[in-house]
């Protein structure tokens, strides 16, 4: 069994200074770190706070991501694949289930066609020129519907590596949206391809 949310609290609190300061991650001492370890520190570590806040979504509802169910550069009829914008590297695609699902409620036919896609999502983002590597991220905690992001690293550009790659997007400036575009058009029109579908909303 987990640790209680205070037993959590209290064995991370021991490794903290007297301002609840945590150390800094072996991570910022990478050579891809996107910052130097010189004046950084951690932020306070906080109690628990229970219950936690509601994710957005949680009242599908109130779910903004429902009411874009036609909104993208793919669909079939259970899925559908977007691009999204203002990102620093070079394209950054998002898939959702159309209806309201989390991923620990997909049914299985569902989650075993996820597996198909997400692969070949990477796949068809990998043959875009000059981009080295396509990478697949589930984070669950801002949003109950389900959304995979894939994110397309630079070729050439080696110190955007591994789990870096979205805090260096956040630093990047914008990306041109025509270039992106166009590529996310090479992925749509591979997927349709690969997996079927349409570039238009199907029932």
């Amino acid at each position: 069994m987990a640790l209680t949310p205070d037993e959590f609290y209290r064995h991370a609190l021991a490794a903290t200074d007297g301002e609840h300061r945590l150390p800094l991650s072996r991570m910022t001492g990478w050579e891809i770190s996107p910052f130097e370890q010189d004046g950084l520190r951690v932020s306070p570590l906080r109690a628990p706070v229970l219950p936690e806040s509601p994710r957005h979504g949680e009242d599908p509802a109130e779910c903004s991501i429902c009411g874009e169910r036609d909104k993208g550069i793919w669909f079939n009829e259970r899925w559908r694949l977007d691009r999204i914008s203002g990102v620093g590297v070079p394209l950054v695609l998002m898939l959702y289930p159309r209806d309201h699902y989390d991923l620990a409620d997909l049914p299985d036919e569902m989650a075993a066609e996820l597996g198909l896609l997400g692969t070949r999502i990477v796949r068809h983002m990998q043959a875009v020129p000059h981009v080295s590597r396509a990478h697949m991220y589930r984070i669950g905690d801002g949003a109950a519907h389900l959304h995979l992001w894939f994110f397309a690293r630079p070729e050439g550009q080696s110190q955007l590596y591994g789990s870096w790659l979205p805090v260096w997007d956040d630093l990047l400036p914008a990306y041109p949206a025509d270039v992106a575009d166009a590529d996310a058009g090479l992925v749509a029109d591979a997927l349709l391809a690969s997996s079927g579908g349409s570039r238009t909303p199907t029932v």
